[in-house]
């Protein structure tokens, strides 16, 4: 018997969006089950009905009959709300929606599917780091269809293409980046970011953003997240909302400890918003670019600033586990390799 549930639900925002769920149950149990997210309930009353209509009249639908491309089953995961995607992982989503892949039904996946898509990244100049996203967010689309939306797919596919994507450098890990910038090019910059500030409308203060981005080793989108209200003054410090964890996607709350000056910049800036620095972290970091490009300056990026100010605690005397506390790193092999590559001579050192 097929019926519909229609769930409102209020976003962070406070508007409504209504969640629709159509289907199938035979002898107590769920056959066949789709669902759409609307915003009026007009539209999803009218889908509902529809989809109920055809269920009756035509059956459950077949998954290998053609009619469920890998991009409508993304479209599926994108409009639930209940799914968390962000923003790297979105775009990767709508990539592969569009891309051939996207196009081919998703129970006729095939591990040489896979690599095609791959060498076809690469021919366009994406990187392998960059390729091996494309895979691993494949892999979790066909590991989820089943449970999330009960199509008969698995995992498998992306498993038997590993072994060659690797072998052919399809895929890999990005390049570690050791890159400091020089005293010369950070002066270069203040002065270019000082003159691109003064010609906002909006006034940006790029200089006090590039100076706390490197004393608290934060990444862009950290500063502009900072409220005013998670500052601690008695122990000068402030709370980092949903630090970048690889294991937990929300709710990684960090108190950090601001610290070079750092505190003295926070202390400075307005309080005419709940937030310290209220700007789009992609304003700050496109102005940065803008400027960088400008002056010549090669191979330099925002968030190689993070690794600027962990270098200079390391060369203040800070120890691994103190550097930690600061940029949130909860695996210390990366600062020991910042550290390893700032003193490689430190056990040659000890031996004389």
């Amino acid at each position: 018997m097929a019926y519909y549930v229609i769930d409102p639900r209020t976003r962070a925002d406070g508007t409504i969006r209504y969640k629709c769920t159509v289907r199938v149950k035979k002898k107590g149990k769920i056959v066949y089950s789709d669902h759409r997210t609307f915003s009026k309930l007009a539209p999803a009353e009218s889908w509902a009905k529809q989809e109920v209509g055809k269920l009756e009249s035509d059956g459950i639908p077949n998954p290998s009959s053609g009619e469920l491309p890998l991009s409508e089953v993304i479209a599926k995961y994108i409009d639930d709300p209940h799914i968390s995607l962000g923003r790297t992982k979105l775009y990767v989503l709508k990539l592969l929606a569009d891309s051939e892949i996207g196009k081919i039904n998703i129970v006729d996946i095939r591990s040489h599917h896979i690599v095609d898509h791959c060498k076809n990244r690469i021919d366009a100049g994406a990187g392998p780091s960059t390729v091996a996203h494309d895979v691993s967010y494949l892999r979790w689309c066909l590991k989820m269809a089943k449970p999330s939306f009960g199509y008969p797919v698995t995992e498998l596919p992306v498993i038997e293409a590993y072994e060659l994507l690797h072998s052919q450098n399809l895929i890999g890990k990005s390049a570690r980046r050791s890159r400091r910038p020089t005293a010369v090019e950070i002066e270069k910059l203040k002065v270019g970011l000082e003159e691109r500030a003064n010609k906002q409308a909006a006034h940006i203060p790029y200089i006090d953003l590039l100076d706390f981005s490197i004393l608290s080793c934060m990444r862009v989108g950290e500063v502009c997240r900072i409220l005013w209200a998670d500052v601690d003054e008695a122990q000068k410090a402030v709370i980092v909302r949903d630090r970048k964890d690889p294991r937990k996607k929300a709710g990684n709350h960090m108190l950090v400890p601001l610290l070079g000056g750092a505190w003295e910049i926070l202390q400075k800036q307005p309080r005419n918003d709940a937030r310290v620095f209220p700007f789009n972290e992609r304003s700050v970091a496109a102005g940065f670019q803008r400027v960088r490009n400008a002056l010549g300056i090669e191979d330099l990026r925002y968030h190689d600033l993070r690794r600027e100010g962990a270098s200079r605690l390391f060369e203040k005397g800070y120890t691994i586990d103190e550097v930690a506390q600061v940029t949130g790193h909860r695996n210390i092999n990366t600062l020991w390799q910042v550290y390893t590559e700032l003193y490689p001579k430190r056990l040659h050192d000890k031996d004389v």
